[in-house]
């Protein structure tokens, strides 16, 4: 098992603030993107939420449905202490792949670069997104657009268009994957904005 597979290594990252990755608030492309969502009964999960920026903002617009899941226990207390008024019943602290439900929609932000960056691995996580979400359903977020660094220890893990193509052309159809016009500052040129739809 790597490393990253262990929910305490996530705790103790949690727990030491060395996730360089969160801005503390909510990305600048995913807010634009939920703001245009008309349907307030959508079922929605937002997988590895680590501080769930993206679960307080869509509850806050009135997505009663949304789901935060992290298989970190602290992850999950510390939701909760922050967003009192968030139902505990839509707190999982689970592993995502053990994890079944059907959902209209599921968040991907700084989720998939957590993994061992193996074909094995990254095709897994396909394979489950897409276990999880109702025909039609989609898979939107951000995806990290730099190359994989051989000698790289800890996460974020890059990846590339070519390869995010590949591993959702069988299950999923794509219908947008492209390099993110409204990625904050320090992120412009590193990312890509994806929706992929089961089919």
């Amino acid at each position: 098992m790597h490393f990253t597979s262990s929910p305490s290594y996530w705790s103790n990252r949690y727990k030491g603030s060395e996730a360089p990755w969160d801005l503390e608030y909510i990305s600048r492309p995913l807010k634009e993107y939920f703001d245009q969502l008309q349907d307030k009964n959508l079922k929605i999960l937002v997988p590895g939420a680590g501080p769930g920026h993206e679960v307080s903002y869509l509850y806050s617009r009135g997505f009663q449905k949304v789901y935060f899941m992290d298989f970190s226990d602290l992850a999950c207390r510390l939701f909760e202490q922050n967003n009192p008024d968030f139902p505990k019943k839509n707190i999982l602290s689970e592993d995502f792949f053990h994890h079944r439900g059907k959902y209209d929609l599921i968040v991907e932000q700084t989720f998939f670069c957590a993994f061992e960056p193996s074909e094995a691995m990254r095709t897994k996580y396909a394979d489950q997104m897409y276990n999880l979400l109702k025909p039609g359903g989609k898979l939107v977020g951000l995806w990290w657009s730099f190359p994989l660094d051989a000698n790289q220890e800890d996460p974020p893990y890059g990846g590339s268009y070519k390869e995010y193509k590949i591993y959702f052309s069988e299950k999923f159809a794509t219908l947008i994957l492209e390099a993110c016009y409204n990625s904050e500052p320090d992120r412009m040129g590193k990312e890509l904005f994806g929706i992929f739809q089961a089919r």
